[in-house]
């Protein structure tokens, strides 16, 4: 199957590299070119894209108002946004919590070959894209709609459990939805692997803070695990958790280099199994791939238990299908039933 590709950029010279990249690859197919989202929202309308690359920061309508505009369509094409770092950084989080499938980050210096560096980058994720399953705005609408969530039952003494969650494509609205559903009074730590381009996670953190009752933050090396908070690995760097005295602490660590996310997901989950033991509470999101897998089996192998989020509710059903068939999770759930399951664990 060919995908349909439209390729969105108010720059001239962006849109021809673009097209360029992603017509010499295999199995897809550039249907067409826009220099803004109302130029875009006719070219969808009359060229029926299966994916869309989006550019966020356009004149007259720009990427967010697009996307506003695309999740009222039946059918809507899926979104993998090209971004630059730094200033751009909230619009591409917001972008992704809008329903954008992936990010790929865009070299700041626009009117250079630097930005055929990103070519295998974007064509795979592009390909991703177009495999993934939709899920756009008006599920964190009904979300945000929800009751506010129930308190814990008190325990006898404060939870020794640690949750730890990773994920990779669909993650951002995956993590949005989980974390505005803790209670504030969850009595765990809490600590996240998101797979993301470098200088992302700040923003990220700070806009699951605003939509959460936990503190959601930005690792720094040092940082102590307490309950109320939730930690975001950072961006090019592996979280792992260390255990001095009565301390709980990440590290932030570069080792091993030949992983092929930085933060991994299976580091993650191998660090907590080696210091949590059995009350080690491993969960895995939407994503593609197989990062986790290796992780759950030592969480299992440690005593402590693994949950995954149901297909019905993942934009892409990889990394937690890796689990499941691997027959390593005790329980499984779509994300708006995700905390009634937690809460059995903690």
């Amino acid at each position: 199957m060919t995908l349909r590709v439209l390729v969105v950029d108010d720059s001239a010279f962006a849109r021809k590299v673009l097209r360029k990249v992603l017509s010499d690859a295999e199995g897809l197919e550039v249907v067409g070119t826009a220099r803004d989202g109302l130029d875009a929202l006719e070219r969808v309308a009359e060229l029926k894209p299966d994916v869309i690359t989006l550019d966020l920061v356009m004149p007259s309508l720009d990427g967010a108002g697009f996307l506003r505009a695309l999740a009222g369509m039946p059918e809507a094409p899926r979104v993998v946004v090209v971004s630059s770092a730094g200033a751009d950084s909230d619009l591409a989080v917001s972008a992704l919590q809008a329903g954008a499938v992936d990010l790929v980050h865009k070299p700041t210096a626009l009117a250079t070959d630097r930005l055929y560096e990103l070519s295998a980058e974007l064509v795979e994720k592009v390909r991703v894209a177009g495999r993934a399953v939709p899920r756009y705005a008006q599920e964190l609408a009904e979300a945000a709609k929800a009751p506010e969530a129930p308190p814990m039952k008190p325990l006898p003494a404060a939870s020794p459990k640690l949750l730890a969650v990773g994920t990779s494509t669909g993650g951002p609205q995956a993590l949005t939805r989980l974390l505005s559903a803790l209670p504030r009074d969850f009595p765990a730590p809490v600590v996240l692997a998101l797979h993301i381009p470098a200088g992302y996670t700040e923003a990220v953190a700070k806009r699951l803070d605003s939509q959460s009752a936990l503190e959601v933050v930005e690792a720094s090396d040092g940082m102590e695990l307490v309950p109320g908070r939730a930690v975001l690995a950072r961006a090019g760097y592996h979280l792992k958790v260390v255990r001095h005295g009565s301390l709980n602490l990440v590290r932030l660590d570069r080792h091993p280099l030949g992983t092929p996310h930085h933060p991994s997901v299976d580091v993650l989950f191998q660090s907590v199994a080696q210091v949590w033991g059995r009350d080690a509470l491993a969960l895995v999101l939407t994503g593609m791939g197989e990062d986790g897998l290796k992780g759950a089996q030592a969480v299992r192998a440690a005593g402590g238990v693994v949950l995954t989020e149901d297909e019905s509710s993942c934009v892409v059903y990889g990394m937690p299908r890796a689990v499941a068939e691997a027959g390593l999770s005790n329980g499984s759930a779509p994300l708006n039933e995700l905390v009634p399951l937690i809460s059995r664990f903690v």
